[in-house]
C-alpha cells in the first residue's frame, strides 16, 4: 500500500503524529484509521464483486487491474502473439548507428578528396577553400543543379 514511503518519511509521519494528536490519542487515531481502510477495502471488494456479477461467466478472468493502460500493455506485450520479441532481438540498435556513423564518415571522406585534386593534398586539408566543403557548388566546383543520389532506404 505505501510502497513509495521511504524510512525517514516514514519515521517524519510517525514524529507528526504523535506532535499532533500527543500519545495519549494516537492509539485510538491509528485505530479508526486502520477501520475506515478496511471499510474502504470492505467496500471496493464488494463493487468489483457486483461488476463481476453484471458482466457475466464470459468475463470471469476480467482483472481490474488490466483497466490501467500500463499494465495492459505490460500483459499483451507478454503474449507475443505478434512476434515483438524477434524483432526487438533482430534490431540492434547500436550496430545500426555504428553503420550509419561509418557510412557518414565515408561519405565526408568522400566529399573532401575532390576529384581534381591529388590524395596527397586532400589529406594534407590544402584544398582551395581552406579544407571546407562549400555545399552550394557541386563536386567540382562549377555550381551544377545536380541533385543528390535518391537513397530509398533512407525515407
Amino acid at each position: 500500500m505505501f510502497n513509495d514511503i521511504g524510512p525517514l518519511e516514514l519515521v517524519t509521519i510517525v514524529v507528526l503524529a504523535v506532535l499532533v494528536f500527543g500519545p495519549d490519542k494516537l492509539p485510538k487515531v491509528v485505530q479508526d484509521v486502520m477501520r475506515t481502510v478496511r471499510k474502504i477495502r470492505e467496500f471496493s471488494e464488494s463493487a468489483k464483486h457486483d461488476i463481476r456479477q453484471e458482466l457475466g461467466p464470459e468475463f470471469k478472468d476480467f482483472e481490474f487491474e488490466d483497466l490501467n493502460p500500463k499494465t495492459f500493455i505490460r500483459k499483451q506485450l507478454e503474449n507475443d502473439e505478434l512476434g515483438l520479441k524477434e524483432i526487438r532481438n533482430g534490431f540492434d540498435l547500436k550496430k545500426e548507428m555504428a553503420e550509419v556513423t561509418d557510412a557518414v564518415h565515408s561519405r565526408d571522406g568522400d566529399l573532401s578528396a575532390s576529384p581534381g585534386s591529388s590524395p596527397s593534398s586532400a589529406s594534407s586539408g590544402a584544398s582551395p577553400s581552406g579544407g571546407r566543403i562549400d555545399m552550394t557548388k557541386g563536386r567540382d566546383g562549377a555550381g551544377r543543379d545536380d541533385h543528390p543520389p535518391f537513397d530509398a532506404d533512407a525515407t
